[in-house]
């Protein structure tokens, strides 16, 4: 731990993600889940996915939606950025040419995380397309992540406030209670909105935004119900 922060290096492969981590980053660890095969996930790595920086990599949208901090180092030194200002282009990412990725850096979760991916198939398959979200209710914030659905892997702000603006509203963050189907249909459709995807092999660009806009509206119901169990237990 750094400053409330877990420091993983960029070796740590999915297979200990899952094991030793899936408690405090339940997100990432889902993501995990998916990625490859056993054989895959024993060797494969976050900082590998990251380094390819490709828009369908299954940890950046729970990265992205948990506000993690990317460590790159070279002989001139470390630096810090955050994962959000991480990916530059397809497959490009802001690392200098000297530069390695050393670790990544993400809080522990405070809250209820969801991970949801479509494929052609249930393994061995890069994405159509996924999305991440990450409820804190320390910081009343809503984290989001989509990927395969854009250039590069990127939130959905309008639908983090939009979201957060009808908890806040209706004070639900200290007495839970459902959300309503509407509100929940606009959080998708928001979330849908931000994406800018491509028709390819894989799916259209159509099928993409549905898709998006359905597990939008389902993971962030599930990861609210968790929140209103743990609120009540």
């Amino acid at each position: 731990m750094e400053d409330g922060l877990l420091r993983i290096g960029a070796g740590v492969t999915y297979a200990r993600i899952i094991s030793e981590l899936g408690d405090r980053l339940p997100g990432l660890a889902m993501a995990s889940r998916t990625v490859g095969s056993p054989q895959i996930r024993n060797r494969g790595t976050v900082g590998g996915n990251l380094g390819s920086a490709s828009p369908a990599g299954d940890a950046h949208p729970p990265l992205l939606a948990s506000d993690a901090i990317v460590e790159l180092a070279s002989v001139a030194g470390s630096r810090r950025l955050p994962v959000r200002e991480f990916f530059i282009g397809p497959k490009r990412n802001a690392m200098r040419k000297d530069e390695l990725i050393a670790a990544f850096l993400v809080a522990p979760a405070k809250g209820p995380q969801q991970f949801c991916k479509v494929g052609t198939r249930n393994a061995m398959v890069i994405a159509v397309c996924s999305f991440a979200v990450a409820v804190d209710p320390e910081r009343r914030h809503i984290g989001t992540g989509i990927g395969s659905a854009a250039p590069t892997p990127v939130i959905a702000s309008e639908a983090e406030a939009f979201m957060k603006g009808v908890l806040d509203e209706r004070g639900m963050w200290e007495q839970p209670a459902a959300i309503d189907t509407k509100a929940l249909a606009q959080f998708g459709e928001l979330v849908a909105a931000a994406a800018n995807p491509i028709d390819d092999v894989r799916g259209t660009a159509a099928y993409r935004r549905h898709a998006l806009s359905v597990m939008a509206r389902r993971s962030f119901g599930w990861a609210w119900d968790e929140y209103r169990m743990r609120a009540s237990a």
